[in-house]
């Protein structure tokens, strides 16, 4: 193995370990390497060593022959200076991999088999490519419980928990798929402002125009430290931050970047991603929104009802009680979509404006209602009630405000997006299909969740009467070329169906 210069690619590989090698460099004529082969990366003076998929390049500028380019990830892992002597050779398969085979065969896999796996995603043992293997073959085959329950334990094993030192730790779970479920930011500061312990961290937008971390950003900051999150928590008893500082269930994250652009998403693999994020974060009670619908992730009630044994199952063999509710998914929930959209309907609902969203008012406090009822000292059947009067009095948009104020309120207002269309109805009639994910495609197109005051402003719902010419939504955007994507979209189909 000859030494090569380490040289850093200031490329962003997306959770996946990159190297690059010129084709004309000595080492690679002679040891036969390949494009997207794996090669192990080995210090010359201490031995350590990372993994890593290895790309060709033919541009001096990019690589020169005698250096090994890495990507920023694994340029990070390895924590060498640029030019350090390294030397490379191929990689061996992991040997997990054959419990992939053997799970490609059909056959269902132990705690330990999957803890193999799991260990060595973690360790960047596996391709882009053999992930894929894995979670196909996990989404094909099928999974038992048992095989969900293995495969989330393994997961949570694999990465840091949290112990706050709390008897009772409560969070909250939508299985995603709705636009504008903007939930989460109603429920903390009322169950907060009731008193039990929230630590609510929250996902970014992957595929959909806002996550709740984009949406509560439009607010205050919300990428902390653990430090840092601790610090509100037990001052305030609740917070609203993006998860992703913290290295909670790491493999999730990877596993999510390879699932996504496949546009899978199997109950086996979902349930082991949410509850694995959950253990680790220390909860020790959860509520998980199932909602139901025909553009939702989940299309019928049968199907629910499958999905809810299997968390329950999971959760009860791993010390997390859960309560799953099946809630309604025929359309978006409030009228927003996209992040200050999002925002403004949240701030309706808390200062209980007159023109505030019902339905997010109404599911806001059903989701607290039964999370309050987690309370040993609350009977049941009375948390929505206490809930309600929560958020009537005032004191969840106190206990709001000062979440924002503890994580760094945002000095700059945001607005909706300067550029506007209207979506106008045909004929007269009555609204009586909204397409989930239609609406959802088309605040992206628009430019949410990048252009925070881009997206889609809905002005009828189910079931609502229209007269033929007024207004079904309102698009937003910052830019015209984002403005006429959308605008093309909506030609094709704008996602309301009138009768």
């Amino acid at each position: 193995m000859a030494n090569l210069k380490l040289r850093r690619i200031a490329i962003d590989t997306h959770k996946e370990n990159v190297a690059y090698l010129h084709r004309q460099c000595e080492v690679y004529q002679i040891e036969g390497f390949q494009a997207l082969s794996k090669i192990e990366v080995h210090a010359k003076d201490d031995g350590h060593s990372v993994l890593a998929v290895l790309n060709v390049v033919d541009d001096d500028a990019f690589v020169a022959p005698g250096e090994l380019g890495l990507s920023e990830q694994v340029f990070a892992q390895f924590g060498l200076p640029e030019g350090a002597p390294v030397r490379i050779c191929p990689a061996s398969q992991p040997k997990s991999f054959s419990y992939v085979h053997r799970k490609i065969a059909g056959e269902s896999l132990d705690y330990q088999q999957y803890l193999e796996i799991i260990r060595d995603i973690a360790d960047n043992r596996y391709s882009k490519i053999e992930m894929t293997a894995y979670l196909v073959a996990c989404a094909e085959s099928g999974m038992d419980r048992d095989e969900v329950l293995y495969l989330t334990q393994a997961m949570v094993d694999t990465g840091e928990r949290i112990d706050w030192e709390e008897p009772l730790v409560v969070d909250k779970h939508c299985i995603g798929g709705i636009p504008g479920n903007r939930t989460s930011m109603l429920i903390v500061p009322i169950v907060a402002a009731h008193g039990l312990f929230m630590p609510k961290t929250s996902s970014r937008a992957i595929t959909s125009p806002a996550g709740t971390a984009d949406t509560m950003e439009v607010f205050s900051q919300v990428e902390l430290s653990i430090k840092q999150l601790q610090k509100i928590v037990r001052e305030l008893r609740g917070s609203l931050a993006w998860g992703g500082t913290a290295k909670l269930a790491p493999v999730d994250d990877v596993l999510i970047a390879v699932e996504r652009p496949l546009a899978m998403d199997s109950p086996g693999q979902m349930v082991a991603s949410i509850l694995s994020k959950k253990l680790a974060a220390g909860a020790t009670h959860l509520i998980v929104d199932i909602p139901v619908g025909p553009t939702a992730k989940v299309r019928s009630q049968q199907s629910a009802m499958r999905l809810r044994k299997l968390f329950e199952y999971v959760g009860d063999n791993l010390g997390l009680q859960i309560d799953v509710v099946i809630t309604d998914g025929r359309q978006p929930v409030g009228r927003g979509v996209g992040p200050v959209l999002e925002a403004r309907d949240v701030l309706q609902v808390l200062e209980n404006a007159p023109a505030a969203p019902q339905d997010l008012r109404e599911k806001a406090l059903r989701l607290a209602g039964r999370i309050i009822e987690f309370d040993p000292d609350v009977r049941g059947g009375k948390g929505y009630e206490i809930a309600r009067d929560i958020l009537d009095s005032g004191r969840a948009l106190e206990k709001f405000n000062a979440i924002i104020l503890a994580q760094g309120k945002k000095e700059q207002v945001l607005t909706p997006g300067k550029l506007t269309f209207d979506v106008l109805a045909e004929k007269d009639g009555r609204v009586c299909a909204i397409d989930n994910l239609q609406i959802a495609r088309i605040a992206s197109l628009a430019g949410a969740p990048l252009d925070k005051g881009a997206g889609v402003y809905l002005h009828k719902k189910l079931d609502q009467a229209v007269r033929k010419g007024e207004p079904l939504y309102t698009v937003y955007a910052e830019f015209q070329a984002d403005l006429n994507f959308a605008k093309e979209a909506i030609l094709h189909n704008n996602g309301v169906e009138l009768e």
